[in-house]
């Protein structure tokens, strides 16, 4: 009996040894020395049921926090080979002004994409026969991820989280909006979108009605307060169809804010990275936070 206890005891012991090494692999974790100018680290952050693990950039503000997290969301394109060599995501000015603010920021690089690599979850499919919504939901998917790993930090809070995304990062925003999170305070987009540019010409979008469909059907549910920036000379999502994204996610149910902002730089896409176009949102993004808080 006594063997019997003690073989027990050794398989039991070696078992929770497994387990937390098995944990310990797939904790989220810094897997660089803070870098003390910025406050920065490469991390790496796990999807549950899925191998890959994202690369991801957090910065945090002086001092042990907690802090309430910001989780920033980069683009996407359909071209593998393009998004292969995708850069890590890197937004200065809004990262920036985040930190200056007290939130911890997170950058997560999503499957399929530059150091991340793995299966490109969030393929919308061909330009003739697109789903937007699907890609939107698989988008989505990830920033809860990410979301998840770093609220367990000691230095984050739990609640309050800001989700902004840029071009598909912003699509999966509205996606996500439509979960109502109670983590999730509010979310922040910028040239919100998917299939923009087909071809690589300009105004050109792959099935826009669809685009608009799958917004409505991202507002039925979307009850989180929701922010959304785009340029008038956006050559993605012009004007006109930014303007109808947004109204059927506000006249199916969705809380959102619509603000067109103008020509930005030569391509208006890419207003999250324009000082000039940051002039302008940064008030507006202020007393919106102030009325989530």
């Amino acid at each position: 009996m006594r063997r019997k206890v003690l073989a027990g005891a050794i398989g039991a012991g070696l078992w929770l040894a497994c387990a937390a090494s098995a944990a310990a692999q797939t904790a989220p974790q810094p897997q660089t020395p803070e870098d003390l100018a910025q406050h920065r680290q490469l991390w790496l952050l796990s999807i549950p049921g899925e191998r890959v693990r994202m690369h991801a950039y957090v910065f945090r503000p002086p001092g042990p926090g907690p802090f309430p997290l910001a989780v920033i969301n980069h683009g996407s394109i359909q071209a593998g080979p393009v998004r292969e060599k995708y850069r890590m995501p890197e937004y200065s000015i809004a990262t920036q002004w985040l930190l200056d603010r007290g939130y911890a920021v997170v950058l997560p690089q999503r499957p399929g994409h530059g150091e991340t690599g793995g299966p490109y979850f969030e393929d919308q499919g061909m330009c003739e026969d697109p789903d937007y919504r699907q890609s939107g939901v698989r988008t989505a998917d990830s920033i809860v991820a990410a979301i998840d790993d770093m609220r367990a930090q000691p230095f984050v809070q739990r609640t309050g989280v800001v989700v902004v995304g840029q071009s598909a990062g912003g699509w999966g925003g509205l996606a996500l909006a439509s979960r109502n999170l109670p983590s999730v305070a509010a979310v922040i987009n910028f040239a919100a979108g998917r299939g923009g540019r087909s071809n690589n010409r300009p105004n050109n979008n792959c099935a826009p009605d669809r685009l608009v469909t799958a917004a409505a059907e991202f507002g039925r549910t979307a009850r989180t307060p929701t922010l959304s920036f785009y340029a008038e000379n956006d050559t993605y999502f012009g004007p006109k169809l930014s303007k109808q994204m947004a109204d059927a996610f506000r006249s199916a149910g969705g809380n959102i804010e619509y603000h067109l902002l103008p020509p930005s730089g030569t391509e208006g896409h890419l207003i999250i990275y324009s000082r000039d176009a940051a002039a302008l949102w940064e008030p507006i993004v202020t007393r919106f936070l102030a009325t989530i808080e």
